[in-house]
């Protein structure tokens, strides 16, 4: 059943039992997790995009959330699921708090002082924390050190690197409709702050997914760059999710064999976008140099080209571009300095090593 354009403007607000039934009718996408309805013929209550047979009107009654519904009675739906939001919000706010405690009164992230401190058992703690982060809390805790980048980095042989990428390439002369620029965003940008063995790192987010990972010498160092860059823009930090990414993030940087399924939001034009998004397909461990990289998305003249796009790309780990080579396998200029760029090389190949025989990567 399709709706009138305003009837699904309406139905956006979810404010009354007719906008929302409008939704359910509709399975609007932007209703599930605003309310529930139940269905007081079956006890059975849902989200409001639950693919079940609809139900007549007058066997529907509406809740703000899944523990309204529960109170009332009705039993949750086992096809929707919709106490499960309640769970992963549970299960965030845990390991925020975990995250918060290694940062302050727990630094060597010990595991039976944080679960007291949670209280949680250990077991289910260490097997949640470590689902989560993809480390454990011991590991995490060594991540968050902050002599740990200078203490890394220091045991990598000098590699030579010649001029950086953007001085000794040509400039790349672009239509208008290809040309660089800053889109306008909706809403204010939300970002988090934290450390790894790289150093300082800031996650930016849209209300679509993550523009920017960032990697730095400090936070103040960061935050400013992020001001300068969004001169106009309400920044707001200590949001809860973009906090959760940057725990994906450096347990990624701990342990680079594991996923790192973000959402994102890249800005940028459409053959950078396909130089990106060749970028990804790069499994970590492995290099590829600009000629193979053109070569990858049919445009093996545009070498040049696809070496300034990966020079734009402001999303760092997430959107490899460390891992694209000089033809002689020297490193050119990377935006958070070569020196990180000739770390996350040598520390991937470590950790391909490792996978391959089944072995425990050490870092140098």
């Amino acid at each position: 059943m399709s709706l009138p354009a305003t009837a699904q403007t309406a139905a956006t607000e979810f404010l009354t039992d007719e906008q929302r039934w409008l939704a359910l009718l509709s399975r609007t996408p932007a209703a599930d997790g605003q309310f529930v309805y139940a269905v007081r013929t079956t006890g059975v209550f849902c989200r409001p995009n639950c693919s079940s047979r609809r139900p007549l009107r007058h066997n529907v009654r509406f809740f703000e959330s899944s523990a309204g519904a529960l109170r009332a009675g009705f039993r949750a739906c086992r096809r929707c699921l919709p106490t499960a939001e309640d769970v992963s919000s549970r299960q965030s706010d845990l390991i925020q708090q975990a995250c918060r405690l290694i940062e302050g009164e727990i630094p060597d992230g010990n595991l039976q002082q944080l679960a007291q401190k949670l209280d949680i058992s250990p077991f289910h703690f260490h097997r949640r924390f470590k689902a989560a982060t993809g480390l454990t809390p011991k590991r995490y805790a060594i991540a968050r050190r902050k002599d740990s980048p200078k203490t890394f980095l220091q045991d990598f042989p000098a590699i030579p690197v010649t001029a950086s990428l953007m001085n000794d390439q040509p400039s790349v002369r672009q239509t208008s409709s290809e040309a660089s620029h800053q889109p306008t965003i909706d809403g204010p940008l939300r970002y988090a702050m934290g450390a790894c063995w790289l150093g300082s790192l800031l996650v930016t987010a849209t209300n679509r997914g993550i523009c920017a990972i960032s990697l730095g010498s400090s936070p103040s160092q960061l935050l400013s760059d992020l001001q300068v860059q969004f001169p106009d823009q309400e920044l707001l930090g200590g949001d809860t999710k973009v906090e959760n990414w940057v725990v994906r993030v450096v347990g990624f940087l701990e342990e680079p064999g594991q996923s790192l399924d973000l959402p994102l939001a890249v800005q940028g034009t459409a053959f950078q976008r396909r130089v990106w998004d060749a970028l990804r397909t790069i499994p970590f461990g492995s290099t590829v140099t600009y000629m193979e990289l053109a070569n990858r998305i049919g445009a093996p003249s545009a070498v040049r080209a696809v070496a300034s796009a990966c020079a734009a790309n402001q999303i760092a780990i997430a959107i490899p571009c460390h891992r694209v080579v000089r033809s002689d396998g020297s490193l050119s200029g990377f935006r958070w300095g070569v020196d990180r760029k000739a770390g996350l090389l040598k520390w991937e190949s470590i950790a391909a090593t490792a996978r391959l025989t089944q072995g425990t990567p050490q870092k140098p």
